[in-house]
């Protein structure tokens, strides 16, 4: 019987499962529908698909630096155990490795990676691991000097955060200094001028409505507020924060007296933005027994 691909498509959103793995279903059942999904639960390819709408906000950030090109990927689980699991660590730093060689995350995610798409290695996984993985989120970094960090380690080059920092005249051990201080403050942008234009006149509105609250006359708010947003850009971007090496100086002072110009940064957090839905065991139960 000659396999279509609208067959094929049926299968794969039926189950889940790869492409290749539909299409090789469906061949060794001569067609039969019902049939190739016995055969993918059997080789364990359909599992995937029950996993797919659990929320994955664990996982690991890994990083890579390759001369001038630093790049750090998100690859998200559902638990924080399968973050310490070898085979997934492993897969995360072959992912590094493959996003190097990559612009931006759908270029990764149809990327070779041992003769298999990125998406089908973490799609294949799933069914071995026993959970929900996305690739989520890549960043890339390009400069003179890249140097990276990545906080609370799981195993060398991955972690809960990961920061790269480009640099010009610098040596690495600045970089890694100020890196470690991008981890622990987690700043919002590099300088006044890369502020999100929306987000600063959000937080201008927000500061103008707490200064009405003490009645004081629009000219004397308007100078609070100068103040306020102020002290407001200077704790929100990198350059103008107190450095954690050295609060005395700025991180720009700091970088100025190492003879080092920063010139970007970037800064991943594991589960970033990501709303997770909790339910109470109770809850958890009687969704289970009505189905």
């Amino acid at each position: 019987m000659a396999i279509t691909a609208s067959m094929v498509k049926e299968l794969r959103d039926s189950t889940g499962a790869g492409m290749m793995d539909a299409k090789k279903a469906l061949t060794e059942n001569n067609g039969d529908m019902e049939a190739s999904v016995d055969w993918l639960r059997t080789k364990g390819l359909a599992k995937a698909a029950k996993k797919s709408g659990r929320t994955a906000a664990e996982g690991l950030v890994a990083v890579s630096v390759v001369g001038g090109k630093g790049v750090a990927v998100e690859v998200n689980s559902e638990t924080d155990f399968v973050g310490k699991n070898a085979d997934f660590q492993k897969m995360v730093g072959g992912i590094a490795t493959v996003a190097a060689g990559t612009s931006n995350i759908d270029e990764l995610k149809a990327a070779d990676m041992d003769g298999k798409s990125v998406e089908q290695t973490v799609t294949d996984a799933v069914a071995v691991i026993g959970e929900n993985m996305s690739v989520r989120r890549m960043a890339t970094l390009e400069a003179d000097v890249v140097v990276s960090y990545v906080h609370n380690a799981a195993a060398p080059g991955m972690g809960k955060i990961g920061v790269l920092v480009g640099l010009t005249g610098s040596d690495k051990e600045f970089g890694k200094q100020v890196a470690m201080h991008i981890a622990a403050v987690n700043p919002l942008a590099l300088s006044e001028a890369d502020m999100d234009a929306d987000g600063v006149e959000k937080e201008k509105q927000i500061q103008m409505d707490i200064a009405r609250e003490s009645g004081k006359s629009e000219a004397v708010i308007e100078k609070m507020i100068v103040g306020r947003m102020k002290k407001y850009v200077a704790e929100a971007t990198l350059l103008n924060q107190a450095f954690v090496i050295n609060p005395d100086l700025t991180v720009e002072a700091a970088a100025t007296a190492a003879g080092a110009t920063i010139t970007g940064f970037v800064r991943l957090e594991v589960g970033e933005g990501i709303e997770v839905v909790k339910e109470d065991f109770a809850a958890e139960v009687a969704k289970i027994n009505n189905g």
